[in-house]
């Protein structure tokens, strides 16, 4: 585990590191921090100064143009969203995750039961939540969405760690990096607030939830999502579980979630800002600042830097990832009225950035 950490701070130090002066046009304003893993004994990786930076692929650049024109064309936009599914399949696969077995049981257990009860039928679905995801023409309202994003997930920690033995060591590292910066932080800022409620937007089916839940047992944790495809399978999953604190599970819009304000320590979003459009990463920064108590804790993780080749295959089904990058998600959270904004890059491929709400 320790050579396969070094290898992956490696790996993270010169995705966020500083480049040559013809790159500073590039540069993000923000100061990010970057966690090395250099370790004494078993110890925790000790974290590092280093700058996060716009990837050249982004904005108004010969390459993202060239990306844009390559999915403007429709016969090569298909193969290209076959290809970007594919390459997360075989990932899959190959490392022992298994997929279709994974998807068949979910499709064929008794989770429609539990989407009649979860799904708010007066919800009104925002417009960019309606467009094509992930190569499934429906987006995130499918049943197959519901039933391919363990494992896709799965594949994901893989590809970020692939040296890592298996998946739940690569699991191990990507999460348990995310989660140690969410706890470092609340300890550092929270002004000694205990963590009692947590709300994770963008649940999805409820992988980070349960890694939040069992972080914090002692906190009662709600997962909400737009989609009640994933919170049919979320709940159909955590039924099978027992917790101390059972997850709550609410369909709503993350951007106007309903909930009472102050009502909460940590808001989480994983994974979730990259699919966003950046009006809508706006709305969801604010929304969590509305939410958290005095002291609280935000944390956003998700993807730093790509190659050009894996950020072609991911724009043809990621429609807003231009708008993600090109965001200085750091200034977005301190106009929210938040302090304390740092970034840390917790694996090769994602940073988590953390912000409190101010007493």
């Amino acid at each position: 585990m320790a050579a396969i950490l070094a290898r992956a701070g490696a790996g993270a130090t010169a995705a966020g590191g500083l480049r040559s002066s013809g790159d500073v046009r590039r540069r993000r304003n923000a100061v990010a921090v970057v966690a090395a893993t250099t370790t004494t004994g078993a110890g925790p990786a000790v974290p590092q100064e280093g700058s996060m930076e716009r990837p050249a692929w982004s904005g108004e650049t010969p390459l993202s143009r060239l990306v844009g024109a390559l999915i403007a064309f429709k016969p090569l936009y298909s193969l290209m969203k076959l290809a970007s599914r594919e390459v997360i399949i075989r990932t899959a696969e190959k490392s022992n995750v298994p997929w279709r077995e994974m998807t068949k049981q979910v499709l064929e257990s008794d989770v429609y039961e539990v989407f009649d009860r979860i799904r708010d039928l007066n919800l009104v679905y925002p417009d960019y939540y309606l467009s094509p995801f992930h190569a499934y023409d429906e987006g995130n309202l499918s049943w197959l969405a519901a039933a391919e994003a363990e494992p896709a997930t799965m594949s994901i920690a893989k590809r970020a760690i692939p040296d890592a033995g298996s998946i739940e060591e690569a699991n191990q590292i990507v999460r348990g990096n995310w989660l140690n910066a969410i706890e470092e932080h609340h300890l550092k800022y929270s002004g000694n607030c205990q963590i009692n409620d947590i709300l994770d937007i963008g649940c999805s089916v409820g992988v980070s939830t349960r890694y939040l839940a069992e972080k914090f047992p002692s906190a009662k944790a709600v997962g909400l999502d737009l989609s009640p495809y994933f919170l049919a399978v979320a709940a159909h999953k955590e039924e099978k579980l027992s917790r101390q604190n059972p997850i709550r599970w609410v369909h709503a819009n993350g951007e106007a979630t309903g909930l009472p304000s102050n009502s909460f320590d940590l808001v989480s979003l994983a994974y979730v800002c990259h699919e966003c459009p950046a009006r809508a990463i706006t709305g969801l920064v604010n929304e969590a600042f509305r939410l958290l108590r005095p002291g609280g804790t935000i944390a956003l993780t998700d993807n730093s830097e790509l190659s050009p080749v894996l950020f072609t295959l991911m724009k043809s089904t990621e429609p807003f990832l231009d708008e993600y990058y090109m965001l200085d998600l750091e200034e977005t959270m301190r106009q929210a009225g938040f302090v304390n904004v740092h970034s840390i890059l917790t694996d090769p491929r994602h940073r988590t950035v953390t912000a409190t709400v101010p007493f």
